[in-house]
């Protein structure tokens, strides 16, 4: 995918609400713009990266984008699940994420269990890779530094700041 490593930030949103209560993984989601303006050459699937939330701290990231074929979802989705645990929800904030590689096109399962099951394979998966060096570099990227820098100056309320999309910086 020629398009990575993609960069990307916008509000976070409330998504299906299924996360959290009905798999124990929280997920942060993208709005509409940010799912609809990837590029072509991004597939649905599995991709592994870095986040940040707001001022935060970097950390590593998995995304599933697709339509979530075990729920059957009629609306493409943008769903970030930050390998950290957070003290409380963030809806409104803004997520700024590095997607850095892929690990495996969006399938159904015969199980909620099966499915919780991948997830957490592929959360594993992404622990080790964002290891190497060319990924462990993306972390400190000035991307990230912006976002603190832009969001600080700018109110998270306002339409350009909610809306933002951008590769490359």
């Amino acid at each position: 995918m020629k398009s990575l490593p993609y960069f990307c930030r916008g509000e976070v949103i409330r998504g299906f609400g299924r996360g959290s209560k009905e798999l124990g993984i929280p997920t942060a989601n993208f709005p509409a713009p940010v799912v609809d303006n990837l590029p072509a050459d991004i597939s649905t699937g599995i991709y592994y990266g870095w986040a940040c939330v707001g001022n935060g701290d970097v950390y590593k990231m998995v995304m599933s984008i697709g339509w979530n074929p075990y729920y059957k979802n009629t609306k493409k989705s943008m769903e970030t699940h930050v390998i950290h645990t957070f003290k409380e929800d963030f809806y409104g904030e803004i997520l700024s994420v590095v997607m850095v590689g892929y690990i495996r096109p969006e399938r159904s399962y015969d199980s909620l269990e099966a499915l919780i099951t991948a997830i957490n394979n592929d959360i594993e998966e992404a622990k080790v890779k964002l290891e190497l060096p060319e990924h462990l570099k993306l972390r400190e990227d000035n991307f990230f530094t912006s976002a603190r820098i832009s969001s600080s100056a700018v109110p998270p309320t306002t339409a350009s700041t909610s809306q933002t999309i951008m590769n490359g910086h």
